[in-house]
């Protein structure tokens, strides 16, 4: 049952962002966690009944971390005939000539290196986009990452184009559970690799995840209004020191009944500006001009 929850959830985000288009090739990252080897199996099957074809390739950037075994990830793509490439680099290595003050890897660092290394190996094997197993749970826990550490409200997005490299980031699975995830990877017996990076359960965002389990055990309703919280920007109101943003909100409001959704962008308010008087001088609000 959890499968087919996680199933759902994927067509569910797909319909709602077009995460997948006709002839995609979508390298999907495999760090060896749960997350991503469900991502994984659930794309292979959601190509039987998706409305476009699509392609997928499994790769594994090879952190340099011991004692990591991949080879039952190997197996099983092997098995259920999924393409899988293990990419070598040194990312380990030069995590360990910038440790920070503590001794701890620098996760910041450790993150850019990867995410550059996955956009070369798509790129080698010509994928257009690139799909993260960042699940709901993950977007919360990043919320409250911003706010707590950088004084912003924000989290990533389900689909982000990145131009110069000319890839599309995509996270199918934006709308499941962790829970469900979990239970699916256990109920198919999905191969996991533990991590061996002397970081693992050391992190802010670990420390974060403890901080919201216990609201969850003492506020039930919460989960379920913190999902809410992502895409429920009608409600959204923060403070703007910038007068010509401000108007413009306003305008883009009552021209078309609805917030303008700056949720959606990584930039300043005055880059958003000319996207709202494009909205205003088409007539069309933000999603119909994306489309």
């Amino acid at each position: 049952m959890s499968l087919r929850k996680v199933l759902g959830a994927i067509r569910q985000a797909d319909q709602d962002f077009g995460l997948i288009e006709n002839q995609d090739k979508i390298a999907v990252g495999i760090s060896g966690g749960k997350d991503s080897i469900v991502l994984l199996y659930a794309l292979s099957l959601y190509q039987k009944f998706c409305p476009h074809p699509f392609q997928i390739v499994g790769i594994h950037i090879q952190l340099g971390f011991p004692d990591m075994d991949f080879s039952t990830t190997r197996d099983f793509c092997n098995k259920h005939q999924i393409e899988f490439v293990e990419y070598p680099s040194d990312v380990y290595e030069i995590l360990k000539l910038n440790l920070r003050k503590n001794g701890m890897l620098e996760c910041s660092i450790c993150s850019r290196m990867k995410k550059a290394l996955v956009i070369k190996a798509a790129k080698e094997h010509h994928c257009n986009k690139v799909a993260f197993a960042h699940h709901v749970d993950d977007a919360i826990e990043t919320l409250f990452l911003n706010m707590i550490y950088g004084g912003r409200i924000a989290t990533f997005d389900p689909m982000m184009q990145l131009t110069k490299s000319d890839i599309t980031f995509i996270r199918p699975f934006i709308y499941a559970r962790e829970k469900d995830i979990l239970r699916a990877q256990k109920k198919e017996n999905l191969p996991v690799v533990v991590s061996t990076c002397p970081n693992d359960k050391h992190t802010q965002r670990e420390d974060i995840k403890q901080l919201l389990n216990t609201i969850y055990k003492t506020y039930p309703s919460a989960y379920d209004n913190f999902k809410l919280m992502l895409s429920n920007t009608k409600k959204m109101k923060i403070f703007h020191k910038n007068p010509q943003f401000n108007h413009a909100l306003i305008a883009y409001y009552k021209a078309f009944d609805e917030p303008f959704p700056i949720y959606l962008f990584s930039m300043t308010e005055e880059e958003m500006i000319p996207i709202i008087q494009d909205c205003l001088s088409k007539q069309k609000p933000y999603h119909c001009i994306k489309e």
